[in-house]
C-alpha cells in the first residue's frame, strides 16, 4: 500500500526529530538525519515506511552511545552494556560499535593507554591493579599486556608515596611505616615494592644517619 507523505514537521519538545504525517494524518516520529531524503509529496510503501523506521532505531541507538560516551571516554564493553541495559537489540549494537569505531570515538587500545596514563599521573597504583581495572573494562588481555609492559612499579609506588607522606609528616618512623605499607597495599603494591618507596619518602626529610638505618633494616628483613 502507497501513502504520500503530506507533512513533515519539527518536533516541539525535540528538534533533532521530526513527526511524519502520511495523508493527512500523523504517522510516527523520525531523527532528521533519517528524514533528510523525504519530501512533501512523496509517496512511501510499508516496505520503505519499515526501512526508515529501522533506520531511526539505530541512530537512536547510536546517539544514545554519543551521549554516554559525553561524559568520559568508554570501551567496547561499557558501551555495549549500557546500550543492552536500554533493550537495544543486538544487531542495532553491533551496528552502533562498529559507526564508532569507524569514526574513531572508541578505541580500546587508546583507552588503555589514557587510562594508565591517567593514574600514574594522578593516582599510582601497581601494574597489577591497573590490570584489574582494566580487565573490569573489558580490555583485551593482549591489550593490557601491551599497554603495561613498562610500567615501573617501583617508580610508580614511590610517586604514590610521595604524594600520600604529606599527610603522614608529624608521624615518627615507626607510624609512618606502618600507615605508607597499608596506603600502597591499598593501591595494589607488594611489601618489597613498598618498603623501598616508604624508605626512599623518608629519606627525603630525614637525616642521613636515620635514613642509612632504616634502608638497612628493611636489606636485614627482606634478605
Amino acid at each position: 500500500m502507497n501513502y504520500k507523505i503530506t507533512a513533515l514537521k519539527l518536533q516541539k519538545r525535540n528538534r533533532q526529530r521530526v513527526n511524519v504525517y502520511l495523508d493527512g494524518e500523523y504517522a510516527f516520529g523520525l531523527a532528521r538525519i533519517v528524514v533528510a531524503w523525504l519530501s512533501v509529496g512523496q509517496e512511501i510503501d510499508d516496505e520503505k515506511i519499515a526501512q526508515l523506521k529501522h533506520e531511526d532505531e539505530r541512530e537512536v541507538a547510536y546517539q544514545r552511545a554519543i551521549k554516554f560516551l559525553n561524559y568520559r571516554p568508554r570501551t567496547l564493553l561499557e558501551i555495549r552494556q549500557n546500550l543492552q541495559k536500554h533493550d537495544i537489540p543486538e544487531e542495532i549494537i553491533v551496528y552502533v560499535l562498529d559507526r564508532l569505531q569507524q569514526a574513531g570515538l572508541i578505541n580500546d587500545q587508546h583507552f588503555a593507554e589514557n587510562w594508565v596514563e591517567n593514574r600514574s599521573e594522578l593516582r599510582p597504583r601497581s601494574r597489577r591493579a591497573l590490570s584489574f581495572e582494566l580487565k573490569q573494562r573489558g580490555i583485551d588481555p593482549q591489550v593490557i599486556e601491551q599497554t603495561l609492559e613498562e610500567i615501573d612499579d617501583e617508580e610508580l609506588a614511590y610517586q604514590a608515596a610521595l604524594k600520600q607522606a604529606r599527610k603522614y609528616k608529624n608521624l615518627e618512623w615507626i607510624d609512618f611505616r606502618r600507615k605508607m605499607y597499608g596506603f600502597l597495599a591499598r593501591r595494589g603494591f607488594n611489601y618489597e615494592v613498598s618498603s623501598q618507596a616508604t624508605a626512599r619518602v623518608w629519606a627525603r626529610d630525614h637525616s642521613r644517619q636515620q635514613t642509612d638505618d632504616i634502608l638497612s633494616n628493611n636489606e636485614e628483613v627482606n634478605s
